[in-house]
C-alpha cells in the first residue's frame, strides 16, 4: 500500500490516534477518556487497522512524519530518513525548524491548521540534507483530531521533487539564456529591464549594439566562424561589464545589449559606449584565422519617470541605426529632435497616398526667364511646376520634406502623374488665354517613375487629355536618373523626345557629369545647380570669379552640343548680370520670383501682354 502526496489520513469515528510510550498507536488506549468496546470483533478490527496503517506508514515510498503540537517529530518513516540522509531515531524529537526555514506566510497557515481552522495544507518546501545540500519537496500536512474533535497531531507526507525542480531550473535557464553564448537572452533582458523601471528615483542606461558586416563574415568564412565570433564578442562584453553590475545580453543574431540599471548619467553611458567600440575592434583569432570586426552602438540614458522599457529599447535601436548611417564602428547618443524627425517622416509616409486622394497637394509655379533678351530685360519663357503638401498638422511642406519619402514608398508614381496632369492642364489654360505668349511648363520626373510605371504612356495620355502641345512640356530629371547603362529610362527619354517633349537635366554638375555620355542623350536643356551661382563671389588670384569661369565653360560646351542652359538659384541682379555675361540662356530664382499660385503667373503674363 502506498500513500500519495495529496492524500490525507482519514480517521474512523470509532478510532482515534495518540502516542503511547513514544510510538504511534492506533486503536485501544488505556489512557484516554473514551470508553472502549468490550467486543472481541472491534478489538480485532482495531488491531487490523493499526497493522495496516503501520505497514503503510513504514513501507510508504514517500516520507511521512507525525508531528506534535510543539512542532517536534514524534514518529518518522524510513523514506523520510533516507531523503534527509539521517536515521529514523535521529529524526525523533527533532524540531521541524531544524530541517527547514519556515517563512511568515506558510507559518501562519500552519498555525491555522494546528488550531483546527484548516484540515489540510500543501506547500513546496526546501529541506536540508545532512550533507548540506537542498532537498526540494512537496509536503501535504493533514490534521489528526482526537475523539473529542480537538487537534492533537499533524501528519506530514513528504515527496522529493528535487529532480523535477532541477529539471525545471534547467528548462528555465535555457528559456532565459542564449544557447550559443550562454548570455541572458531577450526574455531575461526584458525581465531585468522591467525590474530596473520599478523604482522612481533612478536613471537607466542602455547600450544597444550590433556587429558591422557580420553577414560578410558568415558568407566568406562560414557560419562556424560567425558563431565563434559571436561567442568571442559575448566573452569580451561579459568579462568587461558584468562585474560592474551591468547586464550583458544577446538580443538575437549579432545584436547585443549592455543594460545599466542604475546609471550615473549620460557621461557614464557615453564612456561605456566608447569602451565597447574599442574592445570589440581588437582582432579575433578564430578557427586559425585572424578576423577583424567592429561594432556600432546606440546609447540611451534617462530617468525612469521619463519613459518606459519599450520606449528605451525602441529609441536605442533607432540610435544604433544612426551610428551605422554615420559611418559604423562608432557610437551615437539618442537625440530627441532626430527621433522626432524620423517619426514625422513615418507619419508622412503612411498618410501620403490618402492625402493625395483628399486633395491636400497643390502645385505652385516658379518663373523661368530668358537672359538674352533685348536690352538685357528678363522675359518670362516658362514655369517650373513645384508640388506642395498642405498638411493639416505640419502646414505647407516643400518638396524636400516629402519627395524622397514618396520615392522610397512608391507614392511618387501616383503623385507624379497627378502633378503632370495638373501642370499640363494649367499650361493649356495659359495657352488659351495668352495665345501670343507660348509658355512652357517644366515638370520633374523621378527615376522610380520610369521603373514602376509607363511614363511614356502617361505623358502621351496627359497631353492628349489636356490638349497641350508637346513642345510646351519640359520634363526634368537628375543626372543619376539616366546616367549609366542603357535601359528603360534611356529608352523612355528617346520616346518622349520623339513626341516633341523637351528633356532637361536638373542640378547638372552635382552628379556624374559624364559629358561624353551626355552627347548621346536626347537632352535639350542643362539646368546648372544653384551652388555654381552661389559661388560667384569666390575669385581667383587674378580677380576672376572661379564659378563664373566654370559656368562660362559649361555654357560654351552645352552650346557646342546644341543645348541651352538654365541657371538655378539666382537671387541678385549681380548674379543675373554675370550669368548674362557667360552667355547663359535662362534662369530662375528668387530674384525673378518665388514659386507662386497659378494666379500669380496670370498677373505676370498680363503685365507683359
Amino acid at each position: 500500500m502506498s500513500i500519495g502526496a495529496d492524500q490525507g489520513l482519514r480517521v474512523d469515528a470509532a478510532l482515534h490516534a495518540c502516542v503511547s510510550g513514544g510510538r504511534l498507536t492506533v486503536g485501544l488506549c488505556p489512557e484516554c477518556e473514551e470508553p472502549h468496546s468490550s467486543t472481541a470483533s472491534l478489538q480485532e478490527a482495531l488491531r487490523a487497522s493499526e497493522t495496516r496503517f503501520r505497514a503503510a506508514f513504514t513501507d510508504a515510498g514517500i516520507g511521512m512524519a507525525l508531528v506534535d503540537a510543539d512542532d517536534r517529530i514524534i514518529e518518522a518513516n524510513p523514506a523520510l530518513a533516507e531523503m534527509l540522509g539521517r536515521t529514523v531515531p535521529e529524526l525523533m524529537r527533532l524540531h521541524i525548524h531544524e530541517l527547514m526555514d519556515v517563512e511568515e506566510d506558510p507559518r501562519r497557515i500552519y498555525r491555522e491548521l494546528v488550531r483546527g481552522d484548516r484540515d489540510r495544507i500543501r506547500v513546496e518546501k526546501r529541506l536540508t540534507h545532512r550533507q548540506g545540500h537542498e532537498v526540494w519537496t512537496n509536503i501535504t500536512v493533514s490534521l489528526i483530531r482526537g475523539a473529542d474533535g480537538l487537534p492533537q497531531y499533524t501528519l506530514a507526507m513528504v515527496e522529493d521533487v528535487s529532480e523535477a525542480r532541477r529539471l525545471g531550473d534547467r528548462l528555465h535557464y535555457q528559456s532565459m539564456h542564449d544557447p550559443l553564448t550562454r548570455l541572458p537572452n531577450r526574455s531575461l533582458f526584458f525581465e531585468q529591464l522591467a525590474g530596473a523601471f520599478d523604482g522612481t528615483d533612478r536613471r537607466v542606461g542602455l547600450c544597444y549594439l550590433d556587429l558591422d558586416g557580420f553577414a560578410a563574415v558568415n558568407d566568406t568564412l562560414g557560419h562556424h566562424v560567425g558563431d565563434e565570433l559571436l561567442v568571442a564578442v559575448a566573452h569580451r562584453l561579459e568579462q568587461r561589464f558584468t562585474a560592474r553590475g551591468h547586464l550583458v545580453a544577446r538580443m538575437g543574431g549579432d545584436e547585443f545589449a549592455v543594460l545599466v540599471p542604475r546609471s550615473a548619467g549620460g557621461a557614464e553611458l557615453a564612456a561605456l559606449a566608447a569602451e565597447i567600440v574599442e574592445i570589440l575592434s581588437a582582432p579575433y583569432d578564430l578557427a586559425g584565422q585572424r578576423v577583424v570586426a567592429t561594432a556600432s552602438v546606440g546609447v540611451v540614458e534617462r530617468g525612469v519617470p521619463d519613459g518606459s522599457p519599450s520606449e528605451l529599447v525602441k529609441d536605442a535601436d533607432a540610435t544604433l541605426c544612426w551610428a551605422k548611417t554615420d559611418g559604423r564602428a562608432r557610437w551615437a547618443l539618442y537625440d530627441p529632435e532626430r527621433i522626432a524627425g524620423q517619426m514625422t517622416r513615418q507619419v508622412l509616409a503612411t498618410t501620403m497616398r490618402p492625402a493625395l486622394e483628399r486633395g491636400e497637394f497643390v502645385v505652385e509655379y516658379q518663373p523661368l526667364v530668358g537672359l538674352q533678351g533685348a536690352q538685357g530685360e528678363a522675359e518670362l519663357l516658362g514655369v517650373e511646376a513645384l508640388v506642395r503638401w498642405q498638411h493639416p498638422q505640419f502646414g505647407k511642406l516643400a518638396p524636400d520634406r516629402f519627395i524622397s519619402i514618396a520615392e522610397d514608398t512608391g507614392a511618387i508614381v501616383p503623385l507624379g502623374r497627378w502633378v503632370l496632369e495638373t501642370a499640363c492642364r494649367q499650361a493649356r489654360s495659359w495657352q488659351e488665354r495668352f495665345p501670343d505668349r507660348p509658355l512652357y511648363v517644366s515638370v520633374n520626373l523621378a527615376a522610380r517613375q520610369f521603373r514602376d510605371s509607363d511614363v511614356v504612356a502617361d505623358v502621351a495620355e496627359v497631353l492628349g487629355t489636356t490638349r497641350l502641345p508637346a513642345r510646351l512640356l519640359q520634363l526634368e530629371l537628375t543626372e543619376s536618373a539616366f546616367m549609366g547603362p542603357t535601359g528603360r529610362p534611356l529608352e523612355g527619354l528617346h520616346a518622349l523626345a520623339a513626341m516633341g517633349v523637351r528633356i532637361a537635366i536638373d542640378d547638372f554638375g552635382t552628379g556624374y557629369s559624364n559629358l561624353a555620355y551626355l552627347s548621346r542623350l536626347p537632352v535639350h536643356v542643362l539646368k546648372l545647380a544653384g551652388s555654381f551661382v552661389e559661388g560667384f563671389h569666390d575669385t581667383l588670384a587674378g580677380g576672376e570669379a572661379v564659378d563664373e569661369q566654370i559656368v562660362a565653360a559649361l555654357v560654351q560646351l552645352a552650346h557646342t552640343l546644341g543645348l541651352t542652359v538654365t541657371a538655378e538659384g539666382v537671387e541678385s541682379e549681380m548674379q543675373a548680370a554675370q550669368l548674362r555675361a557667360t552667355g547663359c540662356d535662362s534662369a530662375q530664382g528668387w530674384h525673378y520670383g518665388r514659386a507662386m499660385a497659378a494666379g500669380g503667373i496670370d498677373e505676370l503674363l498680363e503685365r507683359e501682354a
